[in-house]
This record gives C-alpha cells, structure tokens and sequence, in this order.
C-alpha cells in the first residue's frame, strides 16, 4: 500500500510538472492556458503548485488545450528507455523499434558504393523519410537531382520522388527514419536483396 501510495505521488507530482512545462514551452502565461481551459487562474495555478486535486475530467481539458493526449499527460517513464537494435545481417542492417511511435522505423547502414543516377533504377512509394549521415559523405539521388550530405548534416523528403542513396568518395554510414508508409516501400519482397552499399 505504501508503494502504491509513492507512486501515486511520483505521478500526480509528474503531471503538473509536465502541465507547467508544456504551458511554458507554448510561451503561455497562466491566464492564457487558464482561458483556452476554461478554469479560473487560480484554479490552475493551484493545479500547477499542487494544492489541488487532479481531477480527471480537468486533465482531459487541459490535455486537449495543451495539443496533447490524456495518455501522454499521464504517461509514466517505461522500464525499456533503452532500446536494442535487431539486426538484419542479410543485408547489412541495424533496426531500432520506436516505441513512441510503431509507425516510424529507424534504419542504420554503412554504405560504400554510389548510387545508382538513373530513375528507373531508383524506388519510388508513399510516405516520408529522414536522413541522418553519420560518418563519411552520402550522396542523395532525387530524381535527377543530386544532393551531397556530409557528417552531421540530414534531408528529408516524399518518398513518392524517386530516390536512392549512396556513399561519396568513400564509405559512409546513415541512420534513416521512415514512417510507416515509407518503411513499407522499403521492405523487399522474398528473395529480393538490397544491391551492395547502396540503397534503393
């Protein structure tokens, strides 16, 4: 009973710091929140400083009028923070499920051949995909378009261009993030394989 009375703390205490920093974080004074809540100043202020009950339906308001849900106002911290990688060694892979999301998935590869510069070669879907270059210089095909994407530097673009990428002057290693459409696209059907060191 004591824990569950700890935890219950730890968690009451948590929402109204989460209500005060998303409040902050929209540059929202009280009197702002309070009016898109339709709860008097004071009321939310004492929400805030906890010297008043959390009631439930009160939280649904403030959730909706910070643009957020009741699940992540209440959210609690999850035991699996850290996330092992699966990999894929058929081709070359390293995958991270996003718990946040299902529909995102992220991607790790090391590259070490260009890609390929004729868009009938290049595969084109729905969806949107992040590109994050880690190492080394990758090079982005657009259609017939070229992009040059060194360390650090990322892109992001509609998977409906066709695309492909590849490594530039040398080995390089990305981390791409697609959602799920996009991650859809990029599956290969039995038996297909990736071509070597680069992506299409």
């Amino acid at each position: 009973m004591l824990l569950m009375t700890q935890e219950g703390e730890e968690l009451d205490s948590l929402v109204r710091k989460r209500i005060r920093a998303l409040r902050v974080a929209q540059g929202w004074s009280l009197e702002e929140l309070a009016n898109r809540a339709n709860l008097s100043q004071s009321s939310l202020s004492r929400i805030e400083n906890g010297r008043r009950r959390l009631a439930l339906d009160q939280l649904v308001i403030l959730a909706r009028a910070l643009d957020t849900t009741l699940d992540q106002l209440v959210e609690t911290a999850a035991d699996d923070v850290v996330i092992s990688p699966m990999i894929d060694g058929a081709h070359g892979l390293m995958r991270w499920p996003m718990k946040g999301d299902p529909g995102i998935s992220v991607v790790r590869q090391r590259m070490t051949e260009p890609p390929p510069d004729n868009p009938a070669r290049m595969r084109a879907h729905p969806g949107r995909e992040w590109l994050v270059v880690l190492s080394g210089t990758a090079s982005l095909m657009l259609g017939h378009r070229r992009f040059r994407i060194e360390t650090n530097q990322a892109a992001e673009f509609p998977t409906m261009l066709p695309h492909a990428i590849g490594a530039e002057g040398g080995p390089c290693e990305i981390l791409g993030i697609f959602d799920r459409d996009a991650r859809r696209g990029h599956q290969y059907e039995a038996g297909d394989r990736a071509p070597s060191g680069a992506r299409e």
